[in-house]
């Protein structure tokens, strides 16, 4: 069965919207993470390790279509650029995929995801897409999260996790290292 890990840049207090600041900003700490933090290469060394394991990216509509262009043509992305994609939309067409950047997959459902865990093959990483890990949290198909956690309290933005009232998920903590800038690495399994 493939891991499905959600990878973020989170607020202290669980905003991941807009770490990198850009178009669609619709609070004004948009661009948090490279703001008043002081860059220490050691404590962003988890997009390194996370790069290592990734078989396949996975997306929600709106985090596709920002990333999709940027990334296929950065060369700090290069390495994401053949490897298999997907993304979770009812309403993407299949015209609306970027060419040149690896096969890409539209999944039309949270079942879609299930089925696609189900397969062979290793670990398939989400970036960005806050609305998709959360609604694949509460489906219960999220084994991992990888979380750099950011000394900012934000007050606006899209929340990592949901407030619905769903089952209680227990998380065993993989790996956690903290660094002079106040970045917190936490990894954690999700348990049951």
């Amino acid at each position: 069965m493939r891991e499905l890990v959600y990878t973020a840049f989170v607020s202290l207090d669980g905003k991941v919207d807009s770490p990198g600041g850009g178009p669609g900003e619709d609070h004004r700490s948009g661009g948090w993470v490279v703001k008043d933090i002081e860059f220490l290469p050691e404590a962003f060394s988890l997009k390194g390790e996370e790069l290592e394991e990734t078989t396949a990216l996975m997306f929600g509509r709106r985090s596709y279509e920002m990333f999709a262009p940027t990334w296929r043509d950065s060369d700090d992305h290069a390495p994401y650029k053949e490897l298999p994609k997907y993304v979770v939309s009812a309403t993407l067409p299949d015209s609306a995929l970027v060419e040149g950047w690896g096969p890409t997959t539209i999944l039309r459902s949270a079942e879609d995801v299930a089925e696609l865990k189900k397969g062979e093959g290793g670990a398939i990483f989400i970036h960005g897409s806050a609305e998709l890990a959360r609604r694949l949290s509460e489906a219960g198909l999220i084994d991992r999260y990888n979380l750099l956690v950011f000394p900012v309290l934000l007050g606006a933005g899209k929340s990592l996790f949901s407030d619905a009232d769903i089952d209680k998920r227990t998380l065993r903590l993989r790996a956690s290292e903290s660094y002079p800038n106040g970045i917190v690495k936490l990894l954690y399994d999700v348990v049951g």
